[in-house]
């Protein structure tokens, strides 16, 4: 597309050159045909045409050619209006020339030349038609020289924007595509993230219950010389650690399967979810909603939040070893928020961040990926709340 806009610019450019320097010819054959200045006319215009040809060609080799072909044309033309005779039809040579220097030299430069070819177009043609004749002709040539230079001009300028908008379109294709591969890196990182903790989650949990199925089935076959009448107590603490061994592994694959949140929004993808993990028989856990959250809410940030509320709620199971947890969220009017808290036993938190427990860099990470901030309190005894709030500055008006 470039190329083709740039070549038809140029066509018109050498199509109007032909037609000016044909008219030229032309009109020296019928004025001057039985003149024998006739043949130095058509070698000073051959020399002109040759001239024209090959300076691109060497203008491309030798940046300051131009200025040298500047004054053999302007020289090879005042030559032809110098001739005896009716030679005004020849200033049109300079309109040709007035487009070069348009395309060649800054503004102010080649409106100088331009303005220089006026005189050198009068002075030739004193003689011939007189000063006022001559003057008349040189402001009608200067004005189709100004009119095909403001041409030249627009084409440039043009071609000029054109360039800049494919370097900016460049700019902007280089821009995506590193946006698009800085997109898969965070999603690598954010899967890398999940195998983390779900690494973490298993090392927790599943491996100690299994450790415990060892070491009750050990002392059942213990038992089985010693004290038959125990071991039906063992193979039931037995079948009961297997069970939780299956709930903890049933979590965990339901947390490798993505949530479709958006099917009902958060509060349903919340229900939905108490409704399929298994929950100990003395843990009541209940969800409360204030406001519209549909309204307010984007996928990005209920996302976010199911999993903080994932997350927290699989701390109270774990670890809370409460009666009672609540899930709260109040979108009524700003500022927004929800909150996951328990009657449990609650922790010393001070501790739980020098170590670096994964679930809580988790809530804290997903929290500040949607602009929200979380907050904990708890203390040994007093349970705990997970509390994740709206910023101020990042809130919409209701």
């Amino acid at each position: 597309m470039k190329r083709s806009t740039e070549w038809s610019s140029q066509w018109i450019f050498y199509v109007t050159a032909g037609f000016l320097f044909g008219a030229a010819v032309l009109r020296s054959l019928l004025i001057f045909r039985d003149s024998p200045a006739l043949s130095q006319i058509l070698g000073l215009l051959m020399t002109w045409l040759v001239l024209f040809a090959s300076e691109t060609a060497i203008s491309r080799k030798w940046s300051g050619y131009f200025a040298i072909y500047l004054a053999l044309q302007t020289g090879v033309v005042v030559l032809l209006l110098s001739r005896p005779g009716f030679t005004d039809f020849f200033a049109v040579m300079f309109a040709v020339l007035s487009m070069q220097v348009m395309q060649r030299l800054n503004l102010r430069q080649a409106a100088l030349v331009i303005g220089l070819f006026a005189p050198l177009t009068a002075a030739p043609l004193v003689k011939t038609y007189g000063a006022s004749q001559a003057l008349i002709f040189a402001m009608i040539h200067t004005a189709l020289n100004a009119f095909l230079a403001v041409y030249a001009l627009a084409t440039r300028r043009a071609q000029a924007a054109r360039a800049q908008n494919q370097a900016l379109m460049q700019q902007l294709q280089e821009a995506n595509r590193q946006l698009q591969a800085y997109s898969k890196q965070l999603e690598r990182l954010a899967v890398t993230r999940e195998r983390h903790r779900l690494a973490r989650e298993l090392h927790d949990s599943v491996p100690q219950t299994i450790f415990s199925m060892t070491l009750t089935t050990q002392s059942a076959l213990l038992l089985v010389e010693r004290d038959p009448s125990r071991v039906g107590a063992q193979l039931d603490r037995l079948t009961q650690l297997a069970q939780g061994a299956l709930s903890e592994m049933r979590v965990l694959i339901s947390e490798l399967r993505p949530e479709k949140v958006a099917e009902g929004g958060l509060v349903a993808a919340l229900r939905r979810h108490l409704a399929d993990r298994p929950l100990p028989e003395n843990l009541l856990v209940s969800v409360e909603v204030e406001g519209d959250l549909l309204a307010r809410l984007s996928p990005a940030e209920e996302q976010s939040l199911f999993r903080i509320a994932q997350e927290a709620l699989n701390n109270v199971v774990k670890h809370a070893q409460a009666s009672r947890a609540c899930i709260r969220l109040q979108l009524a009017e700003p500022p927004w928020w929800i909150e996951i808290y328990d009657d449990g036993r609650g922790f010393d938190l001070r501790q739980t961040r020098n170590g670096g427990r994964v679930g809580l860099v988790s809530m804290n990470e997903r929290a500040a990926e949607i602009g929200w901030d979380l907050q904990i309190t708890t203390s040994p005894g007093a349970g705990t709340c997970v509390r994740v709030g709206k910023k101020p500055s990042a809130g919409r008006q209701p």
